[in-house]
């Protein structure tokens, strides 16, 4: 079963404001480092990173190039189409402004989704990435449209689908301000 891990940098950020969110530090690394390193270290058998134009800062990754400003249903379906192309049997999706996302739990929602399901993460309230979906839903997620990527498929998945984590670790970094919220909280 080949298992392909993508990580969606190709977000607008407009919500960061003029500054790169990507780049920004994070605990003396750029956020997206984060990410990176996270699907690194996950069991997967492949690598996608689906970014904006001129940004190939992920060494160890397939980079596919989205279009400027696409929206994230559209990045989405580039780092698809590529996994489709190398052979997935299933792809596991994290974000880059996920900092604190990691390989173990990378792992453990592919483990959730066996060999056939798909599996994401929740702190309770919400699910989120990352989020394991097997070639059969493929079709699915390349039907999406909008800024809210899989969010509407993972809304149905039930709870034995899920993997429990923190509402921190699941932390989305959208605003500068979110950026100094969570250093704050880490201790930085």
């Amino acid at each position: 079963m080949t298992t392909i891990g993508i990580v969606l940098a190709a977000g607008r950020s407009s919500r960061f404001g003029e500054a790169d969110k990507l780049s920004a530090t994070f605990h003396g690394a750029p956020l997206a480092h984060y990410a990176a390193v996270a699907m690194l270290g996950a069991a997967v058998d492949h690598r996608i990173v689906v970014v904006r134009p001129a940004v190939d800062r992920f060494d160890g990754f397939d980079i596919v190039y989205a279009p400027e400003g696409a929206p994230q249903s559209e990045s989405l379906k580039h780092g698809v189409r590529r996994a489709i192309a190398i052979g997935a049997d299933r792809i596991v999706i994290t974000l880059a402004d996920m900092p604190l996302v990691n390989a173990a739990l990378i792992d453990a929602v592919v483990k959730r989704a066996g060999t056939d399901g798909t599996a994401a993460a929740t702190d309770g309230d919400r699910r989120a990435p990352p989020a394991c979906f097997p070639a059969s839903a493929f079709p699915a997620l390349l039907a999406l449209d909008g800024d809210r990527g899989a969010g509407q498929l993972l809304a149905t998945l039930p709870d034995g689908a899920l993997v429990s984590v923190t509402e921190q670790e699941l932390a989305d970094v959208d605003t500068p301000a979110d950026l100094v919220a969570l250093e704050r909280a880490l201790g930085g």
